[in-house]
């Protein structure tokens, strides 16, 4: 039995955004699924557009979601003598032929053919003429049938027909020698043995010319599965102003990996209700065929959803590594990391992105505490000064510092001072966080540590003290 063997073959001329996410999920998840192998090839033969910093940030990108390749990655721009010798026995055949119709001549026939109402294409002047090489500028063209059509068995839509007739003489070599795309990706599937060509639906109309391309070279045919494209909520091909970024730029607002790879596995393939699954489950269960036809519709708030699904079931310990970079973004360093998965353990239930959690979490980092004006105004006052007082007495003599002993703590100054919890508890918070909202009082007692504890305190009396 052939092993199967899938590729992902982006351009580098932009990051990667999510439909070529999902396009490289799918085929990386196909091909472990069955065992198979997993090539990269960076198509690159866009000589002005292509760019290094778009190639890093692609392989940067998979590496992030964890879609290790098992072949190349392979560079088109290395591989030119290899298309250019398919060419010339595309044109010793007869399968191809030299064009030397300016653009000017091909502007006006395509002007010509929009006024009569019909398709604009090569009208196959030189077709037949068996023109020879000489110095004036040409192009290559294939040679496509003009009779019959040219069928097949897409994965995920079924049976696709075109007819010839409507396909037309492509370029497959530029006027500067270099070859183009429909070319170079046939050769390039052959020589690295493709069996399955899984890519956006977008391309669809590239596989008839492909497939004819193939048989003209007498070369095996692979399988195609063409993915449904993604929309915005207004039935629209995803963009930036549908809230999408490249995955790139979801790594830098703080999206875990696994969450972006289940968010998009998603998006066009479902497994029963299930909405939530590991890496290996996705392997065990994937299959291309049950890629859903019709396209799958970006929801936002959805993927957030996920993250935060993500983050809350991550191990602290785990969720430190990934952390500490938006930490340190805030201009604040931490080199205890298990003191700094205990302060996470307090904030990973409230958080939609890592950035958000360090974030929130920026009372436990800096060392002077600015206290947000409306909140100070309201439970810093005269009247918090004696409680203060007592909690600080209990708190440095505290033998024990777990949460437990703090609640006790504060148990004895209410006793002491009549008051109820939220009349100590909320000024407190705003002495340590500077603001209203944070984790439990006694969990950030905790986390902030004795000396900072009484330091902050001891700075809130003073502020109230001062006027």
């Amino acid at each position: 039995m052939t092993s199967i063997r899938t590729r992902f073959a982006p351009a580098p001329t932009g990051y990667l955004h999510l439909g070529g996410a999902r396009t490289a999920l799918f085929s990386w998840l196909y091909a472990k699924h069955t065992n198979g192998k997993f090539i990269l090839r960076i198509e690159d033969t866009d000589r002005e557009r292509s760019k290094d910093e778009y190639t890093d940030a692609i392989l940067k990108s998979m590496e992030w979601l964890g879609l290790d390749w098992d072949e190349g990655p392979f560079y088109q721009s290395e591989r030119n003598d290899r298309y250019l010798e398919e060419i010339d026995k595309l044109l010793e055949a007869g399968d191809a032929y030299r064009c030397f119709c300016t653009v000017e001549e091909l502007e006006q026939k395509r002007k010509d053919a929009q006024k009569r109402g019909e398709k604009p294409k090569y009208d196959g002047k030189c077709r037949d003429l068996n023109l020879a090489e000489s110095k004036e500028p040409f192009v290559v063209r294939f040679k496509t049938p003009k009779t019959g059509a040219t069928q097949f068995i897409d994965l995920i839509k079924g049976k696709i027909s075109f007819d010839n007739s409507e396909l037309d003489d492509l370029i497959i070599r530029r006027t500067n020698g270099s070859p183009t795309y429909n070319l170079t990706v046939v050769i390039d599937d052959s020589d690295m043995k493709m069996t399955h060509v899984i890519r956006g639906d977008d391309h669809i109309n590239n596989t008839p010319r492909q497939i004819v391309m193939f048989k003209a070279l007498g070369l095996e045919i692979p399988k195609f599965a063409h993915v449904p494209m993604i929309f915005g909520a207004d039935q629209k091909k995803l963009s930036k102003r549908h809230g999408a970024l490249s995955v790139t730029e979801y790594r830098d607002a703080g999206f875990l990996p696994n969450a972006v790879v289940n968010y998009l596995v998603r998006l066009g393939w479902s497994y029963g209700d299930q909405e939530i699954f590991s890496t290996d489950e996705l392997i065990d269960k994937f299959d291309i065929v049950n890629v859903g036809k019709s396209a799958g519709v970006f929801n936002p708030e959805k993927m957030e959803w996920l993250n935060s699904h993500y983050i809350k079931n991550t191990d602290s310990i785990n969720l430190a590594s990934n952390v500490l970079p938006f930490i340190e973004e805030l201009g604040y360093k931490v080199e205890n990391k298990e003191w700094l998965a205990t302060a996470i353990d307090t904030l990973k239930e409230r958080a939609k992105t890592l950035k958000e959690l360090a974030v929130q979490g920026e009372f436990y980092f800096k060392d002077d505490i600015d206290y947000d004006e409306k909140a100070a105004k309201k439970f810093l006052t005269e009247d918090v000064i004696k409680p203060f007082e007592l909690l600080l007495e209990s708190l440095k003599s505290l033998k024990s510092w777990d949460e437990e002993a703090i609640e006790a703590v504060f148990t004895k100054v209410l006793d002491d001072t009549g008051l109820k919890l939220g009349k100590v508890a909320q000024p407190v918070r705003v002495a340590l966080t500077g603001g209203t909202v944070s984790p439990g009082i006694f969990e950030v007692i905790h986390v902030i540590g004795r000396e900072r504890v009484i330091d902050r305190i001891k700075k809130a009396i003073e502020y109230v003290e001062s006027g």
